[in-house]
């Protein structure tokens, strides 16, 4: 087996060389006036809506496009003023419809700007009409915008004529959308976020809202009557809902014949975070677990309500031991556990308060495991409270969450989507498989937000007579679920973060990268997600001897971020390599922005270096994308979604293990290289600075082990290369986490 390599260099930086270029129509496309005058229609009903409705002092308009747009295709012409942007003013996106997908976007503006919208749209059909029969061509925006064709009207300069037309193209119809549904329990509720303080707004319908009920600015518990209330004066400011009370996913207990086990007393193993139901103090691994009741004291519980919160913990202290087939060869770990829910059913509101007092008072701790799931379904539209809290935290903090994918029951749905937090983007989210590998029965289903792929893996759960043992307060016994696949995961992430000193980037696109191997592909279902995470712990830090397989870490300080100085070993004047790699970086997010959830997308070539039109160097990715390369024409965002994750905060891509590849062409840098482009959706920097972990691997055709060649070459190049060498590592770990005794 080959060791895995870490490879420490600089990055090279660059600013965004391309420019926005005029706006225009697609080749071929065409504008009608006919169209423009619907548009017109609705602005002035919406307009008269507000003028009406003077709640918000303001006005809330959704925006319905024909497909899911990019950023670059959204409005720049209407529902602005002056130098303003409209990106500035959405409080909210979703998607509508199924085929096609429509983009969706809601934005708060003032009463003015939609009169300034209405005035530019009249003069733009006044123009149209007169200058061009009614239609206005690709042809003809482009020959306005290249000067072939003056233009000139005192009321509308020619960039904001342009822009509107182009406008036009895309966009549907504008509306004021309205929750229409009631609910029958507590609800958490997100509104709109207008000009207008969230308590001033809400106590004008007669809602008292107080800090013990909010979880942010614009997102509150409320009782049933108060969401109707609500919902009947002031339908158009609920943004998002979803219930409050979350019944736990429930999995299945055995009994089985105890067995003695015992345990040695902890020294200084590294410390992982549960949050979870209560922990029974008096197990034999009680030394192991620093126990906080965040439940009131008040509340009256039994040794039921401990449970399912100290078989999660007993699996991460010492699953090996209990389950010796199961041996992942990463020891032993010390458990700090916060016991947050009671029984079968928990708040999601307190649960969410409670995580953001445990992490911020728990700095210390580096990996946390989350196996509450609700039994309900997540939305299609939004994340769920839980998540985004989950994924706020992760963003903010050097923090990593391992998360359960949920369990469905027997008379649920047969392709159920995951519960939340399993939603969560930036957690490591885990379903559950049988020995074989195979979905277990009990599984729920991706893709969340139709976009993202989760589950990220999935490992062994127990499933159909064949179960995993587990400490519970009666002693041991058998279980099955999501539950305890996730532990698994928890302890190798902890060994990657503790025991090895990886970034939780690194750690996480290891994980991924040891599942997917080389059978990943976006075609695969949403039940097991990238794969199975290997056992042994061996097996994600090592690679059979026909790979090279390395690690590079970064920050993006510019839009591009780039090395084009990979020196791979040339075989008779070719490449004989299948290739893949894999990105995880940890970005922060905007639930008010519903489906565009995440804020900053890095986008990764992996390839051989070659030269573009102008001479300069590029990377042929070896997934064939080009996006962002001078003269290609982008995508359309769903394509770009589609083939290349766009916005995705994982990205792994693959060559096919085909027999009948041949190796590649040389070029004549002789080089490889790694690019990785960075776009933000807001107007904030929120990707400036950011981590990222890339591992790399390369497979040799022929079954040739040429590591200690690559590594040669590395270092001849500048590139400091260290062999991840795991006995070695443990011994430095244990040295520096030893007890020192002064005399």
């Amino acid at each position: 087996m080959n060791k895995i390599l870490q490879l420490k260099g600089k990055f090279k930086h660059q600013t965004n060389r391309s420019g926005g270029g005029s706006p225009s129509l697609p080749k071929g496309k065409q504008v009608n006036v006919s169209h423009l005058k619907d548009l017109l229609r609705d602005l002035q009903q919406t307009l008269a809506f507000w003028n009406e409705e003077k709640t918000i002092e303001g006005a809330l308009v959704s925006v319905y496009y024909y497909h899911v747009v990019a950023k670059s295709n959204r409005i720049k012409g209407l529902l602005c003023k002056g130098s303003e942007l409209p990106d500035d003013s959405i409080c909210g996106s979703k998607f509508y419809g199924v085929k096609p997908q429509q983009h969706v976007f809601t934005h708060y503006v003032e009463l003015d700007v939609l009169r300034e919208s209405i005035r530019r749209l009249s003069i733009c059909i006044d123009i149209i009409e007169q200058q061009y029969k009614g239609t206005i061509t690709a042809d003809d925006v482009e020959d306005v915008s290249n000067n072939k064709v003056s233009y000139y009207h005192p009321h509308l300069p020619k960039t904001h004529f342009l822009r509107i037309v182009v406008d036009s193209y895309y966009v549907e119809k504008f509306t004021i959308d309205k929750d229409e549904e009631q609910i029958t329990e507590q609800a958490i509720v997100t509104i709109y976020k207008t000009k207008v303080r969230t308590a001033d707004l809400l106590r004008k319908f007669g809602i008292d809202m107080i800090s013990a009920k909010t979880i942010d600015e614009t997102t509150l518990r409320l009782t049933p009557d108060e969401f109707e209330l609500l919902r009947q004066k002031a339908p158009y400011l609920i943004a998002m809902r979803t219930s409050d009370l979350s019944k736990i996913t429930l999995e299945d207990i055995f009994p089985c014949e105890p067995e003695v086990v015992t345990i040695p007393a902890p020294k200084n193993e590294p410390v992982v975070g549960v949050i979870d139901t209560l922990f029974y103090e008096d197990v034999y691994f009680k030394e192991w677990v620093d126990y906080t009741r965040m439940v009131d004291p008040d509340i009256p519980t039994t040794s039921s309500d401990c449970d399912h919160g100290t078989a999660v913990t007993s699996l991460i202290v010492d699953g090996p031991t209990i389950n010796p087939d199961m041996d992942d060869g990463c020891g032993r770990f010390r458990v700090r556990h916060f016991g947050v829910a009671i029984g079968t059913r928990f708040s999601s509101f307190t649960v969410l308060r409670a995580i953001r007092e445990i992490v911020t008072k728990n700095r210390d701790i580096k990996v946390w495991n989350l196996s509450l799931g609700s039994a309900l379904q997540v939305s299609l539209n939004f994340i769920s409270p839980e998540a985004a809290e989950l994924d706020r935290i992760q963003s903010e903090n050097d923090v990593i969450f391992v998360v359960a994918g949920t369990n469905k029951g027997s008379t649920d749905p047969e392709n159920m989507r995951i519960g939340a937090p399993a939603d969560s983007i930036n957690a490591l989210v885990v379903n559950a498989v049988n020995r074989a590998g195979e979905a277990a029965s009990y599984r729920r289903v991706g893709p969340v937000l139709s976009f993202f792929h989760k589950p990220d893996v999935s490992y062994f759960g127990g499933d159909r007579g064949d179960y995993m043992k587990v400490c519970m307060p009666q002693g041991e016994n058998l279980v099955r679920g999501t539950s305890f696949a996730a532990p698994w995961i928890t302890r190798k992430v902890a060994y990657l973060i503790h025991n090895m000193g990886f970034s939780r980037e690194v750690a996480k696109a290891l994980i991924i990268d040891a599942a997917a191997n080389w059978n990943r592909r976006d075609d695969s279902t949403f039940e097991i997600g990238y794969g199975v995470v290997p056992k042994r712990i061996e097996d994600i830090l090592q690679s059979p001897d026909d790979e090279i397989r390395f690690i590079m870490t970064g920050t993006t300080d510019a839009y591009e971020t780039y090395t084009y100085e990979l020196p791979v070993p040339i075989h008779k004047e070719k490449y004989p390599y299948w290739a893949r790699a894999t990105l995880c970086y940890f970005p922060k997010c905007s639930r008010n922005q519903g489906v565009d959830y995440t804020n900053t997308e890095m986008d990764i070539h992996f390839g051989r270096v070659t030269e573009d039109n102008y001479g300069m160097p590029k990377i042929k990715s070896i997934n064939r994308n080009r996006q962002g390369d001078a003269g290609f024409h982008s995508l359309y965002e769903a394509e770009a979604r589609n083939l290349f994750r766009k916005w995705d905060n994982i990205k792994h891509i693959s060559e096919e293990l085909n027999p009948k590849s041949r190796p590649k062409l040389v070029y004549d840098s002789g080089m490889w290289g790694i690019s990785i482009k960075t776009k933000e959706r807001l107007a904030g920097k929120n990707g400036k600075g950011m981590p990222f972990g890339v591992v790399v691997t390369l497979k040799e055709m022929n079954g040739v082990n040429r590591i200690d060649e690559f590594i040669k070459r590395c270092i001849l190049r500048g590139w400091i290369v260290n062999e991840v060498d795991i006995v070695n590592r443990m011994d430095v770990y244990h040295t520096a986490e030893e007890d020192v005794t002064f005399d």
